[in-house]
């Protein structure tokens, strides 16, 4: 992480987005202060195609958020980016690619660990513990259920496995 301190909380705060809401790095960088509320439990998302999706909101990402807010050096406007460059200007993509290319060198991860992936973690977990489809198909703002199954990874050997683990006639 970064050696300053507000930058490696900011860092921390749009990661935690990514993974905690299952957040594209796109809408997490187009939060303003006034999305992330005090006593706020769900994020109210304009994602593709301008589609609104709520989200919930863990209470670990509020406090990463809330973290970053107090550190932050500059004065956050209300209808402007919530995540700012070290000069003060809206957060670059580019910049949490770099931080997360960082992070895979240091844990020796492979090239496949990305912002994005971390979104892809997100569905995964939720299905693995018991999440439904199409929940997590409104959770991603997917249009079609085919496109959850994909990104999410659905196996066969896994389906088979609750198959017969719960099916009567297994």
């Amino acid at each position: 992480m970064h050696e300053t301190p507000w930058i490696a909380a900011r860092d921390a705060a749009v990661l935690t987005l990514l993974y905690g809401c299952g957040l594209r790095i796109s809408e997490a960088l187009g939060l303003t202060p006034g999305d992330l509320t005090e006593g706020a439990t769900s994020l109210r998302i304009i994602g593709k195609g301008n589609k609104t999706r709520l989200v919930p909101l863990l209470p670990v990402v509020f406090e990463a958020v809330a973290t970053y807010r107090k550190l932050c050096p500059y004065h956050l406007e209300e209808g402007e980016p919530l995540f700012r460059g070290a000069r003060g200007g809206p957060l670059q993509p580019a910049i949490i690619q770099r931080e997360m290319q960082k992070l895979r060198s240091a844990f020796g991860l492979p090239d496949t660990a990305t912002p994005h992936a971390l979104r892809h973690s997100f569905a995964t977990h939720l299905l693995a513990g018991g999440g439904d489809l199409r929940t997590i198909q409104e959770l991603l703002g997917h249009a079609s259920l085919s496109t959850t199954q994909v990104y999410t990874g659905v196996d066969t050997a896994r389906l088979l496995d609750v198959y017969d683990r719960a099916h009567p006639r297994a």
